[in-house]
């Protein structure tokens, strides 16, 4: 019986199985009629944005400026410093100064609407994290800085149901809703991804062209799926059923590095983030990815992440752009 053979979207289903947020911490803000709330520069994380109710101006460390109304969704991938105002000109206060209730192990609200003010004039729900990408850490360079998807709008089918729930969890403060709200997120972020990936990536170039590519996404969706495989450029060129001299130009020329240095990249992103939040050991770590010695795997680590797998356990190592 023949199989059908597989299609770039499934390298990029199998890419985001791999897309997880760590170290979560959100708020649940109200704000009166006036507020600016800035969120400073964060390298290696994300910042997610919902709006549930009212208005806002997202203002970009350049200037740029995005007019938000109630249901839209907001995701900065790479956790560029912005701010959220009620008006252009009204004076911004750093959200990490403003006092906090706790709701939750991860959430805390801020009220900043006055008592003189019956109703908040906005209600937002707001989250910092580590955007791990996993073996779509490349992609992190080359997305928008922000990336803004409107609830209410077609450009999401199936966003609107989940945006919903979302206003309900916000809205209502039932008990456990800080949890429900982080899956949701997590659900959110995917879908806003997986349609800039969709979308051609705004014209971006390297791993996205290859994902799109059906010879190149047969290879790297072998890769991804085994990345412990003994790899030679001989056994990826057979996963793209084209002749190895062609497969290796093909994928310099596409992705812009060797396919036996792109395969020990995948390797150390993967090892990086099983060691940071699964706390796997070096030496399980060593063995997954197909590694002979774990000396041998923490020569590679280091040469390509700058640091020892043993830092990175340890919490001292800075999260890669």
């Amino acid at each position: 019986m023949s199989h059908a053979p597989h299609q770039p979207s499934d390298l990029i289903s199998e890419l985001l199985t791999g897309m997880r947020l760590h170290g979560v911490q959100y708020r649940r803000i109200q704000t009166g009629p006036t507020f600016g709330l800035g969120f400073p520069p964060k390298p290696g994380h994300a910042y997610f944005h919902y709006l549930a109710v009212g208005t806002a101006t997202l203002r970009g460390e350049d200037g740029s400026q995005h007019l938000l109304s109630a249901g839209d969704v907001v995701l900065l991938p790479r956790g560029e410093g912005h701010a959220l105002l009620s008006g252009e000109n009204h004076p911004v206060q750093c959200l990490e100064t403003i006092d906090a209730a706790p709701l939750g192990d991860t959430v805390s609200g801020i009220d900043t609407c006055p008592s003189t003010h019956a109703v908040p004039s906005a209600v937002l729900f707001h989250g910092c994290m580590v955007f791990d990408l996993g073996g779509m850490q490349g992609l992190s360079k080359v997305m928008p800085a922000v990336m803004l998807a409107d609830g209410n709008g077609t450009q999401f089918p199936g966003l609107l149901p989940m945006v919903d729930a979302m206003k309900r969890e916000v809205c209502s403060g039932r008990i456990g809703f800080a949890g429900i709200l982080a899956r949701l997120s997590d659900a959110v972020a995917a879908m806003i991804v997986r349609d800039w990936v969709e979308r051609g990536c705004d014209g971006a170039s390297g791993l996205v062209m290859a994902m799109r590519d059906p010879r190149l996404s047969l290879s790297l969706l072998a890769l991804h799926k085994d990345p412990g495989r003994d790899w030679t450029v001989d056994a990826l060129a057979a996963e793209s059923n084209i002749s190895r001299s062609v497969f290796a130009d093909r994928f310099q020329t596409v992705i812009g590095t060797a396919p036996l240095r792109y395969v020990t990249e995948l390797r150390m992103q993967l090892a990086s983030q099983w060691l940071t939040h699964q706390s796997l050991s070096i030496e399980v770590v060593a063995e997954r990815l197909g590694y002979a010695s774990q000396a041998a795997f923490s020569r590679a680590y280091k040469r390509v992440m700058g640091h020892s797998p043993g830092a990175t356990r340890r919490g001292r190592s800075l999260i890669s752009p």
